[in-house]
């Protein structure tokens, strides 16, 4: 379209009004209708429980396993590879299921991510239940 805008020639503008708006109704149903993604994560809550458990066990002392800046594992202290953390733990399970010691991990800051994704690893394949981080 070219208007005359008192003799200076025809006025060669685009309005974009109409390009904005059609621009926001796209925005909006491509918003509501793409898919959310989600990743379902199974967890086991504990369930509620009205009676009292007839026998209270006393829990056993907790495992302290402690990855240093070169990555490097101690079990209670005392230095362990990472190979047989797997029979260590498979052997703490064995002695009580039902009643697992809780395996508390503390890292160091400048510890390398891939020795606690191995030692998780092995924790989840000796079947260990109670896991928790701690920093001392």
């Amino acid at each position: 379209m070219a208007f005359s805008s008192g003799g200076e020639g025809p006025m060669a503008d685009i309005n974009i009004i109409p390009l904005c708006d059609v621009m926001l109704v796209l925005l909006i149903i491509f918003m509501v209708t793409a898919p959310k993604a989600s990743y379902p994560i199974d967890i086991d809550l504990p369930q509620r429980s009205t009676t009292p458990p007839e026998n209270p066990v006393e829990p056993p002392e907790p495992i302290r396993l402690r990855i240093d800046g070169s990555g490097q594992v101690f079990w209670n202290d005392s230095p362990t590879p990472v190979s047989a953390l797997r029979n260590m733990m498979e052997s703490e399970v064995q002695r009580d299921p039902t009643n697992q010691p809780t395996l508390e991990i503390d890292t160091n800051a400048d510890a390398d991510y891939g020795v606690l994704a191995k030692v998780l690893a092995e924790a989840k394949n000796a079947q260990m239940q109670k896991i928790g981080f701690v920093k001392q």
